[in-house]
């Protein structure tokens, strides 16, 4: 059987055809997907066992600059929630993050001109927060100077999160209307080569198609990206692509087994922010070991993808995903495991990109 034959190669590390990964990700039949799904799950105990990394989300900004079509949090919606939260609500939910278990704050927010034009303020939120927890900082602020990153790092950040969402340039302007493709990749090259671990993201159920997919999969390879993402497009009030058709998850379970597939030994997201925690065993199934958006209840952060899904209620807490990482047959890794991955990680990235 064709398929069985894909997956006898993916469990050899053998580079899958264009032609093989487009066969696994159009599959629609329950049997095969499962058959994918276990492959992956394979492949994720051959390199990571049964832990699973965990990062907290401080989402500590909601203004932003750009004005993209798919995005709540697009410059002309006057619908979303806005704020900049304090240094010191910023180090008090790191702190609380970090004592519920995580492994890594992930400070994100908008492209916000307040911290473009004030980027030591960025710069001092970083360097608190890695001062304060000891822990790994991935950090999302949009395009930015070289001159910053390389601050950036001095003061304690190790990933830069800089998502293309799809590597069709004609559908990047569609996306991100009024920004150019090119300086998004450059930044992340840039911060690589400084020594940073990258994450690239990719959003599905936008306009893309398969094909799309494999290119954006080709790209994360290019770029030897450390982490990859995949998300489902939810249409989001007061966008121009509100009334968009929601699409159901099966393209992101897909791409997240056969992302396990084809990069075996790298970080691939299980996103609360997207379907919340009833959502979270299906990715995990399908092969991701990073749960991400994890964020404390009560604190007044927003999510991307789903504003306020399940972050009140306390289901997207430590605490709370406990009950389907044992269903998983899975449990937390420790800081050290993680530490000691992004260290070993970055400097395999260092040796690779020269």
């Amino acid at each position: 059987m064709y398929l069985d034959i894909i997956l006898k190669k993916s469990i050899e590390e053998i580079a899958l055809s264009i032609q093989e990964i487009k066969y696994l990700l159009e599959q629609t039949q329950q049997e095969s997907i499962n058959k994918i799904f276990s492959t992956s799950r394979t492949l994720r105990k051959k390199y990571f066992g049964e832990k699973i990394f965990l990062y907290g989300f401080v989402y500590f900004s909601t203004y932003c600059k750009n004005d993209c079509n798919f995005c709540f949090f697009r410059s002309s919606n006057t619908k979303p929630p806005r704020y900049r939260k304090s240094l010191d609500e910023i180090v008090v939910t790191a702190k609380k993050l970090q004592n519920s278990g995580i492994h890594l704050i992930d400070l994100t927010m908008g492209e916000d001109m307040y911290y473009i034009n004030n980027p030591k303020k960025l710069i001092n939120i970083v360097r608190k927060v890695k001062e304060e927890t000891g822990l790994p900082i991935m950090v999302s602020p949009g395009v930015i100077q070289n001159e910053v990153i390389d601050e950036l790092i001095d003061a304690g950040a190790d990933w830069y999160a800089l998502y293309q969402e799809t590597h069709n340039k004609i559908l990047f302007e569609k996306l991100r209307v009024n920004q150019d493709y090119e300086s998004r990749l450059n930044a992340k090259r840039y911060a690589q080569r400084q020594g940073m671990l990258i994450e690239e993201g990719l959003l599905v159920g936008a306009g893309n198609n398969v094909l799309d997919i494999i290119e954006s999969f080709n790209c994360m390879k290019k770029l030897n990206v450390s982490q990859i993402r995949t998300m489902t497009f939810i249409p989001q009030k007061g966008t121009p692509m509100e009334n968009w058709q929601k699409t159901n998850f099966l393209s992101e379970l897909l791409n997240i087994a056969v992302m396990r597939l084809i990069f075996p030994n790298l970080l691939i997201p299980a996103s609360l922010d997207v379907d919340g925690l009833k959502g979270l065993e299906e990715r995990l199934n399908a092969g991701a070991n990073v749960i991400t958006s994890i964020i404390p209840p009560n604190g007044g952060y927003a999510g991307v993808a789903n504003a306020s899904n399940d972050i009140n209620e306390g289901y997207r807490t430590v605490e709370g995903i406990q009950e389907t990482l044992t269903r998983c047959g899975l449990k937390n890794a420790n800081v050290f495991e993680y530490k000691n991955w992004v260290q070993n990680q970055k400097l395999k990235t260092l040796m690779e990109v020269g």
